[in-house]
């Protein structure tokens, strides 16, 4: 591999002028077509198969009037008075005929002929129905039916905005995303020393998401992809994109400060040495959330397919782009040579590194012991892991949406915000038994203790399909709410026998419908990670041990993030600097994403440590010394990479989109503790421990296993031979 890649970033840098300019020319066709033909970004996440999404679709089919979007118009009077004040009552049946009139709306509900008026007349609701599905109502509809309002405002009501079509769309671009930039950038400019070579990996990794994020909308013209989608791709691909350019340009500047160093070798050497590891733990990372298809579920997979598109066009970049604009600044990317002061020692390079290898090299079992027990104190709140997805409760408390959350809890009770649906397929029960099952149906429905109420039974139009209401006593988010729902469904036998069908649907059944299918889909997918972590990690550095010890981290760097996330959200700890609205479950695809992502991540930290590692051992034969060198000569670069890529992340936190928040979360936690706990700290000290055995292997395997040569040892003798012997040279 690094053979091929030395002849190809000498030709990138030969052709630099073509090479930039086919890539710009990328990004002008794929940015056009991105911003002029796109589809709609979806904001539901839905799972084709589960029983609430199988209600829904017959909803669609058969009773199309209770299937469409709707928006609950929340009204609260002021203290001291009611809703049912003359005035009050007359401003607001004046809206809502306004909104009949909307375009779309084929129903709307009078909160005072349906009763959906609080017990102290202060709070009340009503529905408007659109004839299209939630996602498709137009905001052009939702500002019509807030000028509606105007009058019942002018009243001195509070007038609030919730239901099913509310759902705000994901949206990146703020404060915070950019601060995870800029912090990224003095990063860059600390580690590199440079702010010419500092910009050059945000200049790459723009071009590079630009292109990856702007192709994904573009595909969304034929593909349903969610706005977290989007999102994602742009995260990860502008986190690894930084990263990979900063591996190629900081490996080229530390050849460029040996004078007698070519500019243009230096390029392709470092292409061939750090872009064979960029290459190497790009495609770990690929294969990673590629992987995420094997949980079969489809809005998951598109997810996974559009950030790996994005890490791949991060990596085409990084060995073709980079090099193309290393080759055009040349020289004045070479270090400068610092004049020695009297009196002053002299900074040897990696000298951090060197100190931190020798003090964890120094007590391995001790720092092991240390470190596996602290991350497994971090992991003990996944214990009690609740998977879900986020209710309004989770939406920011400046928000409609949270405040129509609030008003509804406060007027009709916490369970009114999780009302269920009951679907009741008819059509095969005998006309003469439909209401004698709807009806005991009812009556055992509202005898769970959970329940606070049933609604009356409402029909379709050829009476097959059966629609009642369920009000739980409990939040969306709360366990007995979950319970209770499959407590429900324990009345599908009876309502088979009577030969109908029973489905429990709506937002808070879907949810718990998605989670309990994510759950399932967990452990094969962990499997499927750590046997594919054993199988890339053998093949790169021709050892047993050594891919153990990865899988072995990767698992505790998962269960801390996880833990710490669990700790965060679920418990609501740090609600208040985080600005997080309230505890909740945790969104109910993180622990899959965050292990596809996360095991990416740790795979690039892995390859590019231990790579050098193994590269000193070729050279000495010396497996201590091997350990101190590979810290001390990759420990800058790899702790500013993953600082980077936690400050990107980081910036995600603050996004109002509560699945965003405790994605970037989780991957910015994740990051830090596998870099700086696992790869920085457990590597060393395990690879010390092992010794010798680190690198041994089998005669047959290592017989049958191809050489892929990530180090560059096969590279040409006219460079192999002058870096090999500074290589061997001891550090500090």
């Amino acid at each position: 591999m690094a053979s091929r890649l030395y002849a190809w970033a000498q030709l990138a840098v030969t052709r630099r002028g073509r090479v930039i300019s086919v890539w710009l020319l990328l990004l002008a066709a794929i940015g056009g077509l991105g911003i002029t033909i796109h589809g709609k970004v979806a904001s539901d996440f839905t799972v084709p198969g589960i029983e609430s999404q199988k209600a829904q679709d017959l909803l669609e089919k058969k009773f199309p009037d209770a299937s469409g979007g709707v928006i609950r118009v929340v009204y609260a009077a002021p203290k001291g008075s009611t809703l049912t004040e003359a005035k009050t009552e007359a401003a607001i049946k004046t809206g809502l005929g306004k909104a009949a009139r909307i375009s779309g709306v084929i129903q709307v509900t009078n909160p005072f002929k349906t009763g959906t008026v609080s017990a102290d007349k202060r709070i009340g609701y009503a529905d408007v129905r659109f004839r299209q599905a939630a996602a498709d109502v137009s905001p052009q509809a939702k500002d019509a039916l807030s000028s509606a309002m105007a009058r019942a405002r002018n009243a001195g009501l509070e007038v609030e905005y919730g239901g099913t079509a509310m759902k705000p769309q994901t949206k990146v671009g703020g404060p915070a995303e950019l601060v995870g930039v800029v912090i990224a950038l003095v990063i860059l400019a600390l580690t590199l020393g440079s702010l010419v070579a500092a910009g050059l990996p945000l200049v790459t990794a723009v071009v590079g998401v630009a292109i990856g994020v702007l192709g994904v909308k573009f595909v969304s013209t034929w593909v349903e992809i969610t706005g977290t989608s989007t999102v994602l791709a742009l995260m990860i691909g502008l986190a690894v994109g930084i990263d990979y350019a900063l591996f190629i340009i900081s490996r080229h500047r530390e050849q460029l400060a040996d004078p007698d160093m070519d500019a243009e070798e230096s390029i392709a050497r470092a292409v061939a040495t750090a872009g064979s590891a960029v290459v190497f733990a790009g495609a770990t990372v690929i294969i990673a959330l590629a992987a995420l298809s094997a949980t079969g579920i489809p809005f998951l997979a598109v997810m996974g397919l559009s950030a790996a598109a994005t890490v791949l066009i991060a990596v085409l970049i990084a060995v073709s782009l980079v090099p193309a604009v290393l080759g055009l600044f040349g020289e004045r990317l070479r270090p400068r040579a610092k004049r020695p002061r009297p009196g002053r020692r002299e900074r040897v390079p990696g000298a951090w590194g060197l100190a931190w290898a020798r003090m964890v090299t120094r007590r391995p079992l001790i720092v092991l012991l240390v470190g596996v027990v602290a991350l497994l104190a971090l992991a003990l709140p996944a214990r009690n892991l609740r998977l879900g997805l986020p209710s309004y409760a989770s939406e920011p408390t400046a928000g409609t949406q949270h405040k129509s959350y609030d008003l509804l809890a406060k007027g009709f009770g916490p369970g009114f915000n999780a009302t269920l649906v009951a679907v009741v397929k008819t059509k095969d029960i005998p006309a003469a038994d439909v209401t004698a099952t709807v009806t005991d149906l009812r009556s055992s429905l509202a005898k769970d203790s959970d329940v606070a109420a049933v609604s009356r039974p409402v029909p379709n139009a050829d009476k097959s399909l059966v629609v009642m209401a369920v009000v739980p006593k409990t939040g969306p988010d709360a366990q007995p709410t979950t319970d209770m729902v499959h407590r429900l469904r324990d009345n599908a036998p009876a309502v088979a026998k009577a030969g109908g069908t029973l489905y429990i649907a709506g937002q808070t059944a879907a949810a718990i419908d998605v989670a309990h299918k994510l759950s399932g889909a967990l452990p094969g997918f962990v499997a499927i990670i750590v046997i594919l972590a054993l199988i890339l990690l053998t093949l790169a550095f021709r050892s047993l041990l050594v891919p153990l010890k990865a899988a072995v981290g990767f698992l505790l760097s998962v269960a801390a993030a996880l833990g710490t996330t669990v700790w965060v959200f679920q418990y609501g700890h740090l609600n208040g600097p985080l600005a997080i609205p309230s505890a909740a479950p945790i969104a109910s695809f993180l622990p899959v994403l965050l292990i596809g992502v996360l095991f990416g991540l740790a795979m690039d930290y892995e390859v590019f440590l231990v790579s050098r590692m193994r590269e000193h051992h070729e050279n000495t034969l010396d497996p201590q010394q091997a350990v101190v060198h590979g810290v001390a000569r990759s420990g800058r670069v790899v702790s500013a990479a993953a600082l980077i890529m936690a400050a990107v992340f980081a910036g995600f936190i603050f996004n109002e989109d509560p699945v965003i928040k405790s994605i970037g979360f989780a991957l910015a936690v994740g990051v830090l503790i596998d870099a700086f706990v696992v790869r920085m700290t457990l590597v060393p000290a395990a690879m010390a421990l092992l010794g010798r055995r680190a690198w041994s292997l089998p005669r047959r395997l290592d017989r049958a296993l191809p050489d892929v040569d990530i180090e560059g040892a096969n590279l040409p003798d006219r460079t192999a031979g002058k870096d090999a012997e500074r290589s061997a040279a001891p550090v500090g």
